[in-house]
């Protein structure tokens, strides 16, 4: 491929608009409405775009790609391919690897190895405290200065339950226009948690996790950040009574954001009943009455946007009693159908709903500014290419991740990735790796 290589994709629909041409060439949306010029690019690939939806390129503000120390699970390179395929140009890469991301040393590695890989760009996300400890506040602005430019900071995977240190966190961050993502969980009310707390978790003889330990730690971190005036951003949103705390803060025009997962708009703790711990993750599946406010909240913009979680595992992390197995499942490949599903088919958002969701949203709270453009003329090409009517059954072994917990297994979903393009470059054709 050379650069002056143009792409003419025929016939396609723009978010909700009517069919059209699209040319991507020189890195950038080159035209619209127009078929490439004769003798301005040297080589023209077309693309039927009979049936596809052109959308912005998806940005995950929540990825674990693993790399370094868990490389068994996963790596930037293998993270980012599976990324790709899902129709990503953009992705998170959560703190909580081996060593922490906790200094300017280890996210620059991280943002050198997204960028070797080629897949899609890789924002580090630093970690609030010293080694996830929750002691003290960890090179903060080091990061923020560093190569990786980092303006996301989260302990993920743990909370920061200590408040002085929370507030501490969120007057640091103003300083460099940053934002603390929150993993809700009040620890000494989810000692040893395993479920969703409720009638099922006594059934089954599984400890339960109440919502309230969820709650009560977002309640308290948006009456900090309204405090210091600060950004707050809370990661994975499962319970009702999460989305109507986030929704109060929001109508006191607090600078408040948050996430749903992909598996809690779609999967109940009812499946937990199988003891397969392919079904275990932090926060839990929670009730079908969650799931619905869920969707109610991110239909209404309550809920912000749309995050993976992808958390991915080697098999032996899995392939064990509930109690002993890791928390976590696969996200990247199958987000856009899972939103397709419970959201665009139920009548609850249009594509242009799932642009802002998916991409709009979680570039501006990360601060990609390269990514989460509208689709128009000169605007950087990063595009994802997405056939609505296609259908598929997911298949682990098919994945791009080095691991297979994906609680879809077997499973039809709607939809199929045709193509990912990243700054006018194909990562993605034709639904495989370019």
């Amino acid at each position: 491929m050379t650069s002056t290589t143009a792409y003419w994709v025929r016939g396609v629909r723009i978010l909700d608009g009517d069919p059209t041409d699209l040319v991507i060439a020189n890195g950038a949306v080159w035209g619209i409405g127009v078929r490439p010029e004769e003798g301005a690019h040297q080589e023209v690939v077309e693309v039927d775009g009979t049936g596809l939806v052109a959308l912005p390129g998806l940005v995950d503000l929540h990825t674990h790609l693993r790399e370094p120390g868990r490389e068994d699970a996963e790596t930037v390179d293998s993270g980012t391919r599976a990324a790709a395929l899902g129709g990503f140009t953009a992705v998170f890469a959560m703190a909580n690897t081996e060593p922490v991301a906790d200094t300017a040393g280890v996210v620059e590695q991280v943002w050198r190895l997204g960028r070797e890989a080629g897949h899609c760009d890789v924002y580090p996300v630093g970690a609030v405290t010293v080694g996830l400890g929750g002691e003290r506040l960890a090179e903060l602005g080091a990061m923020a200065d560093s190569a990786a430019g980092v303006r996301v900071f989260s302990d993920d995977g743990k909370c920061v339950s200590d408040a002085v240190l929370m507030r501490r966190a969120l007057e640091y961050v103003k300083a460099f226009d940053g934002v603390i993502a929150q993993h809700a969980q009040e620890p000494r009310l989810t000692e040893g948690a395993q479920m969703n707390e409720g009638e099922l978790s006594g059934r089954l003889g599984l400890a339960g996790w109440p919502a309230v330990a969820e709650e009560a730690i977002i309640a308290r971190d948006c009456l900090l950040a309204a405090h210091v005036g600060s950004r707050l951003h809370v990661c994975h949103v499962s319970t009702a009574g999460s989305v109507e705390i986030v929704r109060w803060a929001k109508s006191k025009g607090w600078a408040v954001t948050a996430e749903a997962c992909p598996h809690h708009l779609l999967l109940t703790d009812e499946l937990a009943a199988t003891y397969d711990p392919i079904y275990k993750v932090n926060p839990p599946l929670r009730s079908q009455s969650d799931v619905e406010a869920l969707r109610a909240g991110l239909a209404d913009g309550t809920i912000d946007i749309v995050a993976t979680d992808h958390a991915p595992h080697p098999h032996e992390d899995k392939d064990c009693e509930w109690a002993a197995a890791a928390f976590g499942m696969l996200g990247l490949e199958t987000a856009l159908s899972i939103v397709q599903h419970t959201m665009v088919d139920a009548g609850l958002l249009d594509w242009a709903g799932v642009a802002e969701r998916m991409s709009y949203a979680p570039a501006r709270i990360g601060r990609a500014t390269d990514h989460g453009q509208p689709i128009q003329v000169g605007a950087a090409a990063n595009i994802v290419l997405y056939d609505p009517a296609a259908t598929r059954n997911v298949d682990p072994t098919e994945s791009a991740s080095l691991s297979r917990n994906t609680p879809y297994r077997g499973m039809e979903l709607p939809g199929r990735v045709v193509a990912t393009f990243l700054r006018g470059r194909p990562t993605v054709l034709d639904g495989k790796l370019a």
